[in-house]
This record gives structure tokens, sequence and C-alpha cells, in this order.
């Protein structure tokens, strides 16, 4: 094709020709291709906040990094669906258009903060220490990688962060508390009420009629949908896993006990600790020199106290071999008796001298006692190898155009039949099914169809399960005739929940009316009067959490009563209440005061900002929203 577009070129005419069809085709892309390139529109921004752009690029970024955030919190994966299903991708606009709304605020009152000040904060900032409390340079490399900055683009965002503090600062720092509302809150927290109460049986609603057909249809109407049929399916399932596949009596003892050597230490048993100490010196010679005195009879706190330590300064505290970063120090460390101290050690962060305060030998659980569990691993690390040369002898059958059950039968395997399985995992008498990966196997059934030639499933331990969907029983709506023995059962239970009720009823107007409650009890059966006179909000002991939730709803000197649990009812009667005297400066009543002054900040804060936000103007763009998190609806 170029060879004769070069020979077109050769004449005017040809020239012509293509000259005309590249201004086509230059004119469509301009159009519909890069017009953005010449507009300064689409989609290259999520947001604007008054003069500030919040651009598709940053939202990503900070979309991912909070979406890997919760990744490693859950320690799964998580799609996008499951994401915005968290709200996650409201949050990061949400926090990001408050972060520029403060900006532009700065911006407007002219705020600054030099460069010397951010480098002390950044310097004496926790987390980019070392062990010895001083900036470790390698440290805040490793947590700027990991957070996809550089040194110039940290130090920026950490500008405006501080700039935004100090107006968070000077509208929601250090709010009081009203006395009055500590007051409320340690009255409402504290109080204890004592109470007697008589616990009913079903059989003091008395006699339950049988219920007439009317009476069931009349019930069965309107909750018809719970007891509506979920769809099933039926299929065939074949399983191939190393846990299926690995035979423990085929690994000899001399493997096993060779295994369990190599894993001893980090499976079955703790590792060795020390609680070390240690002195960094400004220079070999100072280290060299403190080591002879050491040598020469000084102990190790004298080396200290010479350069001004305490026993806090020294501490290293009580580390694992595999928990010290630098390698020379952890030879070193783990390598000394008891009491002893090392000689000087050149590490990451100077020259160090170590000593040994306590040691924790290590803990290994015998072989005898693991045994059978190590040859089961190592069974199955065998079997992982032939798992993938099965899979990959039953998927060429399969492609050949076999059945599942053909497959597996070529390959010495039986399919599993499930006759009826519905959404949950469960068969239609509400068991759960015996199903390898039963989870993860459903949800792809239910995601398929007949006739569907189905992915294998991966299992968590690197096994497979197929299927085939054999039938499908859609999920339809039973009639009352289906399901008549549980229409009556559950008709009995609401009825008798309310004769019940009605009876309680009658009990606390008695009570009210001055009848006491041992009268009561000894005129209704001999019932037990009962007593509990530690009654809290959170809780109290024998009492379900709707029975004290009405404790707490009547007042003092009044009776009431509650559903208990599998058709029973408590009446009770309050009798005193008790608060204890509220003392402001006890440890408990600071902590709730810190607590709510932190909530009054964060409330006053989030008013200033939806305030800010409205002056300043706040545009929205759904489409590029849409796109920087892979699509799908979320505002």
């Amino acid at each position: 094709m170029l060879e004769g577009m070069r020979r077109a070129t050769q004449n005017w005419f040809g020239r012509t020709i293509l000259t005309i069809v590249f201004g086509f085709l230059i004119f469509s892309f301009a159009i519909w291709g890069i017009g953005d390139i010449f507009r300064g529109i689409g989609v290259s921004n999520v947001a604007e906040v008054g003069s500030t752009n919040i651009s598709t690029q940053d939202y990503r970024q900070a979309y991912q990094t909070q979406l890997q955030n919760l990744q490693r919190q859950m320690r799964r994966a998580v799609t996008n669906e499951q994401a915005r299903a968290f709200g996650i991708d409201r949050q990061v606009l949400q926090r990001m258009i408050s972060e520029a709304a403060l900006d532009h605020k700065v911006k407007q009152l002219g705020l600054a903060i030099s460069d010397e000040t951010i480098a002390r904060l950044i310097l004496e900032d926790p987390m980019f220490q070392g062990f010895d409390g001083r900036f470790d340079r390698m440290r805040f490399n490793d947590i700027m990688r990991e957070n996809g900055f550089n040194e110039l683009s940290f130090v920026r965002e950490q500008r405006r962060t501080h700039l935004r503090r100090e107006i968070a600062e000077a509208v929601a720092g250090n709010v009081p508390v009203p006395l009055a509302v500590q007051e409320a809150i340690h009255q409402y927290s504290t109080e204890t009420r004592a109470i007697e109460f008589l616990l009913l049986p079903a059989t003091a609603a008395g006699e339950v009629p049988a219920p007439s057909l009317e009476q069931l249809q009349a019930y069965f109407e309107p909750r018809r949908a719970s007891w509506r049929m979920p769809e099933y399916r039926k299929i065939v399932t074949l399983a191939i896993t190393p846990q299926i596949l690995a035979d423990p009596s085929q690994v000899s003892e001399t493997d096993a006990r060779a295994h369990y050597e190599r894993i001893k230490g980090d499976r079955y048993g703790t590792p060795e600790t020390r609680a070390l100490q240690q002195i960094v010196f400004s220079s070999e010679e100072a280290a060299r020199s403190a080591s002879d005195k050491i040598k020469g009879g000084a102990s190790f706190a004298d080396i200290a106290k010479e350069q001004n330590l305490s026993d806090v300064d020294i501490a290293l505290g009580t580390v694992t071999r595999a928990s010290m970063v630098d390698t020379a120090m952890a030879e070193a460390a783990f390598a000394l008796s008891e009491g002893a101290a090392s000689a000087p050690i050149q590490g990451r962060f100077g020259w160090v001298i170590l000593r040994a305060d306590k040691i924790n030998l290590a803990n290994v659980r015998d072989y005898g006692d693991v045994a059978e569990e190590v040859k089961r691993e190592l069974a199955m690390n065998r079997a992982r190898p032939r798992v993938q040369q099965l899979h990959d002898a039953i998927e060429d059958e399969r492609t050949s155009g076999k059945a599942l059950v053909e497959a597996a039968k070529k390959a010495g395997f039986d399919v599993v039949t499930l006759e009826a399985v519905d959404q949950q995992g469960r068969d239609p008498a509400g068991n759960p099914v015996v199903l390898t990966d039963r989870d993860s196997v459903v949800r792809a059934v239910f995601a398929s169809d007949i006739g569907v030639d189905n992915e294998a499933v991966n299992t968590r331990d690197g096994g497979y399960v197929w299927f085939e969907i054999v039938s499908i029983d859609p999920a339809h709506e039973r009639k009352l005739d289906e399901v008549k023995d549980e229409i009556v059962a559950a008709w009995r239970d609401d009825e008798t929940r309310r004769l019940l009720s009605a009876k309680a009823a009658e009990l606390v107007k008695a009570m009210e009316d001055g009848t006491s409650i041992a009268d009561i009890a000894k005129s209704n059966g001999g019932l037990e009067v009962q007593v509990n006179g530690s009654v809290r909000r959170g809780g109290a002991e024998g009492l379900p959490p709707g029975v004290v939730a009405q404790v707490f709803n009547a007042p003092v000197g009044k009776a009431g009563s509650a559903a208990g649990a599998e058709l029973t009812r408590y009446v009770f009667t309050i009798n005193d209440s008790v608060v204890p005297p509220f003392e402001a400066d006890n440890e408990q009543s600071r902590a709730v005061a810190a607590q709510l002054a932190q909530a009054f900040s964060g409330d006053l804060l989030e008013q200033y900002l939806s305030k800010l936000q409205a002056d300043i103007g706040v545009k929205i763009n759904a489409a590029a929203l849409n796109l920087a998190v892979g699509g799908g609806e979320s505002f």
C-alpha cells in the first residue's frame, strides 16, 4: 500500500487526491479524536473548587492509593465495583474537594510557611526516624517511594498540609466542652437502676386456638414474599486440588523430618527474642575507647552515664533477629550471651555497642506433635505439579468438545452432582451444600447459564473446580397449600406474642394501680419474682438488650414490659436509680471530655468546610469521575 501511495504522488492528480484524503483525516481527528487539545475542556478535571481544579490524574492516583490501603487492611483484592459500594470514590473526592477549598482560603488569606520550618517538621517527624531517634534518610526515601512521592512533591504536599492545618486549628482548635454536656453524658453512662421482674412463659398467653383457613390466607397474603421459593440450579462439578490429591502416607519419615527442620522455627514455635540496649557513638575511635573500658571492668551503664544517656535512651526494646533491619547489628546481637556487650559495630546509623540485657530462647514444638501436619503439608506441595498436569489434560478434553463428565472420566475422576443449590449455597432443606470453595463456585454458577463453556474456578490452595449447569428451577412464589404447616407455625407464634403482650399490659396496669409484684406473681401460677440491682444502659446480666432499653424508657417507680427470647415476656417495676457524683477532674471524665472536644471540633470544621465550598462554588464532572474509577455511576 505504501508503494502504491508513493507511485500515486508522482503526478499532480495523485498528489491532489492524497492531499484531500489526508485533509479529511486530519480534520476528523481534530473534531473527534483530539479536539480537547484545542478546546481545553473534556475529562482532564473531575472537579472545580473555586479557581482550583482537581485533575483526573490526581484523583485517580488518590483513589488508587486509598484502594490499595483498603486491600492491605482486608488482605484481599477489592474490585472497583466493591470499592464504590464501600463509598471509596465519594470519600476520596470529598476529601480532595475539602483540601482544595482550604487551599483556596490559604491563597485568599496570603498564608505562607518558610522552607526552614518545613524542613524542621520533616526532620522531627517520628515516621522518618530510625532506631537511634534521628532522621533516617533511607527510611524517608522508602516511604516516599511506597506512597508515590519524590522529595519535591512531598515537600510541596507537606507545605499545603500544614497551611490547611493552620486554618483548621484557627476554626476548630481547642473547642471547650460545656460542663453541662459532660454531666449529662456522665449521668447517661453511669446511671444504675434496680428492678424487680417476672418472666412470663409462652403458656401465660393461654390457649391459642387453631386458625381458620380465612385467617391463614389473610396472614399469608401480605407476607407471601417471605415464603418465596428461591432459584435452584442443578450442577455437576469436578474439584481437583492439592488437598484432594495429597497422600500423606506416601511421605517418608526422612523427608518429613527434613521438611520439619527447615520450617520449624517459623511454623511451629516462637522465635528467639532479645531485650537489647545500645549506645551510639559519634566515631569509631569513641566506640573502641568505650569498648576497651568495658573490657577493663566498666559496666555498660557506666559508659551510658558518660554519654549522658538514661536507661530509656539506651533501650532498643525486645526484638527478633528478623525484625532488625541492620544485618550487621542483628548478627552481633544474636551472637551475645546474656549480659554481655558487643565489640564496636559499624551499623547503618553509625558506630554502636550493643548489650544483650535478656535472652528469651526460641520455643519449638517437637516433631512428634506435628508429624501428621508436616506430612500433609509436604504431600500437598508435591501434589501441586500434578494438579496443573490434570488441569491441562481436562482442558484439552473439554476443548475437543467433550462434556465435563467425559473429561473427568478420561482423567480418572468422577464428577459430583448437586441436585439443587440456591444463591446462598444451600439446598432446599436450608443446609449448606458440600462443595470445594463453595462461595466462589456458587457465585460463578449463578453468573453463568445452561450450555455455557465455563472457566474453571481457582481455589485458595491452588486447585480448580469445574462445573456445568444441568437445569435451572426459577424462583417463584408458593401457594398457601405448599407452605401451610410453616404458615400455621408462624401464625401461632405471632398470636402467642400478641396475647402475651396483652397479658403483660394487664399486669403492668395492675402494678400501677397498687398491686404488688409479689401478689401478681402469686396469682399467676406462682411466678418467681427476680431482682437485678445493677441494670446499666450498657447491659445487665441475665437481661436481653431490649428489656434493658425499656427499663430506661420508663421513669423510676413505674412498671413496664418488654419482649424476651423464645416467646417470653418480661414484666418489671423500677424501684431505684443511682448516679455517682460527677468529678470533672478524674481520668475517665478527662478522657470523655477529650473525645467530646474532638467530636465538636470535627463537626465545627465540617460546617465551616460546607459553608466555604458553598461560597466559592464546587462543580463535579460526572463523566470524568466515572472514567477515573473505571465506569459506573457514583454520583
